[in-house]
């Protein structure tokens, strides 16, 4: 869906939209072209070229850049200006570990409520993840009569990654949901985009289906192992991107 947020910017810069709004719409723009990876990480974010792009003033492109800034997937450098995020060894390690250390407390918290027998409501919201997970890789899978001629690649342009990401981030932000903790489930959250960009960076790791098997596998263990489940996940997914 190449530019499809874009086409009425253009009108609302110079209609009745407030300017917040014209604002909200670039950056939404823009940080949808990075977590997709059509903007790759290093790739320089130009105002001039994204004004004339969307239709706007290069100041609301520059609030616009500034937003995706303070959500980590852009960085802006002395003399250098705006550039998306390089998820190099250093910024993988150091999310992971900021991760680890709200994702694994929140489960501890959790299991020390509810032990080894959690009820329904606090699984509810990730079981709800997976199984909106399913039914992408159910509208992604071929027909049964092409299921001899598709391959792994083709199967994998059919589903729509990006949704995959958002739920997958909803899976551990329910699993933080469950330790009922408001400051952690806050900075958590915080996360967001950058959470969203992570997922990127690992999505080639992994077909839909083996992602979803794993969670539901985490899931299962969670309630038995408390924190270790969680934390030898994202070691895991740690070394997926580090190689080591």
């Amino acid at each position: 869906m190449p530019g499809s947020p874009l086409r009425d910017l253009a009108a609302q810069a110079s209609g009745s939209a407030p300017a917040a709004t014209v604002v909200d719409r670039v950056t939404a723009a823009v940080r949808t072209d990075i977590l997709s990876g059509t903007l790759a990480p290093g790739t320089p974010l130009r105002e001039e070229s994204a004004s004339a792009r969307y239709g706007v003033s290069r100041h609301t492109v520059r609030a616009a850049f500034q937003r995706l800034v303070n959500e980590r997937l852009a960085v802006a450098e002395p003399y250098r200006g705006v550039r998306v995020t390089s998820f190099d060894r250093a910024h993988v390690i150091a999310l992971q570990q900021l991760r680890a250390a709200l994702e694994v407390e929140a489960v501890r918290i959790a299991r020390e409520r509810y032990g080894e027998e959690w009820p329904d409501v606090a699984l509810e919201a990730a079981r709800e993840a997976l199984d909106a997970l399913d039914r992408l890789d159910a509208e992604g899978a071929p027909a049964a009569g092409d299921a001899a001629d598709a391959d792994a690649d083709h199967v994998s342009e059919t589903v729509d990654w990006l949704e995959v990401e958002r739920i997958h981030a909803d899976f551990h932000r329910a699993l933080v949901a469950a330790s009922q903790s408001p400051r952690i489930i806050e900075s958590h959250a915080a996360l967001g985009s950058e959470l969203l960009l992570f997922l990127l960076h690992v999505r080639p790791h992994y077909t839909l289906a083996s992602l979803i098997a794993e969670h539901r596998a985490l899931l299962d263990e969670i309630p038995l192992r408390g924190p270790d489940a969680l934390r030898e996940h994202l070691e895991h997914s740690t070394r997926l991107l580090v190689g080591s």
